[in-house]
């Protein structure tokens, strides 16, 4: 009798686990992405136009990729979930944005319906809004949890590609992250460089 209970229990969340992550994987579809034409697509790599775009932006003091994603996250996340002057919600968009520099600045797009001057002003100093231009970039994706390993993997994999191929690009690399830190199936990740 035991047994069968705890079996019961457990299939009780088993599926309450899969229903919740099927609901977030099919609630993501209406969430606002940073728009881009893909120009080409070589080996593993895409190069891709990002058309510009207004984002929130902190700067962080470190380049330790947990230390900054929390801190980044919590800042920026705050401001959209109301941590603001006027306590105004705004909605989230995808991906996050993480500079690979000595030092981080994690970026979230800002929803289309807003421009710069309508935008609550953060109650956390260091928020900015910075407008970024179009830019085309190469980029490589890659599944699972990211950590920093993961990410220098890529990166280096990104860079043989465009070396291979003789394509020109700068320093300027940045990661994006598509998913919750609790979402299980269907994650998504990607590192991605300006090109010259």
């Amino acid at each position: 009798m035991k047994i069968k209970t705890i079996l019961i229990i457990l299939g009780v969340i088993i599926a309450a686990f899969l229903i919740f992550q099927f609901y977030f994987i099919y609630s993501q579809k209406d969430i606002e992405t940073h728009q881009y034409q893909t120009l080409k697509k070589i080996d593993n790599i895409e190069i891709r136009k990002y058309e510009s775009a207004l984002f929130t932006s902190i700067k962080l003091a470190t380049d330790d990729y947990d230390k900054a994603g929390s801190e980044g996250f919590n800042a920026l996340g705050g401001y959209i979930f109301g941590d603001n002057e006027t306590k105004e919600n705004i909605a989230m968009t995808s991906p996050v944005n993480m500079s690979l520099e000595d030092s981080v600045t994690m970026q979230f797009l800002v929803p289309k319906a807003y421009k710069k001057e309508d935008l609550p002003i953060p109650n956390q100093k260091k928020i900015q809004f910075k407008q970024m231009p179009e830019k085309t970039v190469a980029v490589i994706s890659f599944g699972g949890w990211a950590n920093k390993d993961k990410i220098d993997k890529y990166k280096n994999a990104l860079k043989q590609t465009l070396d291979k191929n003789g394509i020109a690009y700068s320093n300027k690399f940045s990661f994006l992250g598509y998913n919750a830190p609790f979402e299980v199936f269907n994650r998504k990740n990607e590192v991605i460089v300006v090109l010259e």
